[in-house]
């Protein structure tokens, strides 16, 4: 398959790819599941934990799609609902009372837009992670494994470390929503998929991630070995950072500030 951008979007969205929970099974040791929000319900699109990686402690978030269509219903096709954010925020502040280094996985087409879930606080919950995660004390990697659509998936990923999937994709909105809004005809996603600038390669010239990372051998075992190295390297390197706060802040300020793209600056952008 050639690597156009809305071909991008189609590896992402595969039910052969590695979802949260295979990653969870292979990179970190004892994961124990911990569940509910405490105030609503459990989410099944989110899961999350305690777990060791490479002997250190640490918490595990992921958004889970599933493979089969019977696991993808069941876990909401990875869309989540307020609950789910609110837990996952639970999870946060208790990695941090505790010291825990937090690991967001992310792979949603966006935040669940039903009726219940708009009634339960949708947006609210999206936007009080993005605040909490800007203050809390402990390093935060977030990783793109499929899709990372909207404020769904930036409500996991103000991190210290945004990396990425060769194949993932991140972007606003997905490809046919875009398209239906701007041409009125979601036939035209290809087109919009090029548009958004939503491959890993477009998110890494952008400053919006720090690292992209290869598919090659994408859920074997050495792919995960390697993978787990870089994620406790990078972990242990920001947990020796006293400026961690400041520097997450800065981070997010200066995305689209001087970045370089099509030949053009952001002033001449604009």
């Amino acid at each position: 398959m050639d690597k156009t951008a809305y071909n991008r979007v189609k590896l992402a969205r595969s039910s052969e790819r590695p979802t949260g929970l295979d990653y969870i099974n292979h990179l970190f040791e004892g994961f124990f599941e911990l569940h509910g929000d405490r105030r609503f319900g459990d989410d099944p699109a989110v899961v999350g934990g305690i777990a060791c990686l490479q002997g250190l402690p640490v918490t595990v978030i992921a958004i889970e799609k599933g493979h089969t269509a019977k696991e993808r219903a069941a876990r909401n096709f990875g869309a989540p609902n307020p609950e789910g954010y609110r837990k996952a925020l639970r999870l946060m502040k208790q990695a941090e009372k505790f010291g825990r280094p937090i690991v967001c996985l992310i792979d949603t087409s966006g935040a669940y837009c039903g009726v219940g879930a708009e009634e339960r606080g949708q947006g609210q919950a999206i936007a009080e992670n993005l605040m909490e995660m800007t203050t809390l004390s402990v390093p935060i990697l977030a990783l793109l494994i499929g899709e990372g659509g909207s404020g769904g998936a930036l409500g996991l990923a103000v991190a210290d470390r945004v990396w990425m999937m060769q194949n993932a994709v991140y972007s606003v909105i997905s490809p046919e929503g875009c398209a239906s809004i701007l041409w009125k005809d979601a036939s035209k996603a290809q087109t919009a998929a090029e548009c958004l600038k939503l491959t890993a390669e477009d998110a890494k010239t952008l400053g919006i991630i720090e690292r992209i990372l290869s598919e090659k051998e994408l859920g074997k075992e050495p792919f995960y070995e390697s993978l787990r190295v870089l994620l406790a390297d990078e972990i242990a390197s920001l947990a020796q950072d006293p400026d961690l706060l400041s520097k997450r802040y800065d981070r997010f300020r200066r995305i689209g500030t001087d970045c370089v793209y099509g030949g053009l600056s952001k002033k001449e952008n604009l």
